[in-house]
């Protein structure tokens, strides 16, 4: 399954509504698809999610998924990008193009240990100029590298 128009956002196991209303925000303001793959830490009928998301939701091309194994044998290993902490290699030098698939863990544990093994070559991270920062919220990492995409395309 490709998509070669746009790019997606990938959130494997999202936990806080918020952040997920958020970024489904910036996906119908860039004609983004956001993918949600199970299981997820709240409904999608949630409040605050809604709230975070307003009135964008029915501009928005959401796709579920099941299962993050179920997602990653739909797809080219090509066309991934998994953002993590526990990388050196800057997102700058991600070669991104349309079409391809922005993969982000949940907030409190990011993504699973074995993705990252498997698929270590396709791993990036936002550099943090303070050592005493972990890392950024989930929408504002994935809006800083969505539009980086974006600008180079």
């Amino acid at each position: 399954m490709t998509d070669t128009q746009n790019f997606h956002i990938v959130l494997v196991e999202p936990e806080i509504p918020q952040n997920t209303g958020s970024i489904a925000r910036l996906c119908g303001a860039t004609n983004t698809v956001l993918d949600l793959v199970h299981p997820l830490g709240f409904s999608t009928d949630n409040k605050y999610l809604k709230r975070a998301g307003l009135d964008y939701w029915k501009f928005v091309d959401i796709r579920y998924w099941e299962s993050l194994d179920i997602f990653l044998t739909a797809h080219e290993e090509k066309t991934l990008y998994f953002f993590t902490t526990k990388t050196d290699r800057s997102y700058v030098d991600a070669p991104f193009k349309r079409g391809d698939y922005l993969l982000f863990g949940k907030e409190t544990r990011g993504l699973p240990e074995t993705v990252l093994a498997r698929y270590e070559n396709r791993c990036y991270t936002l550099p943090m100029a303070n050592p005493n920062i972990r890392s950024l919220n989930l929408a504002m990492t994935a809006g800083i590298v969505l539009y980086d995409a974006l600008r180079r395309k």
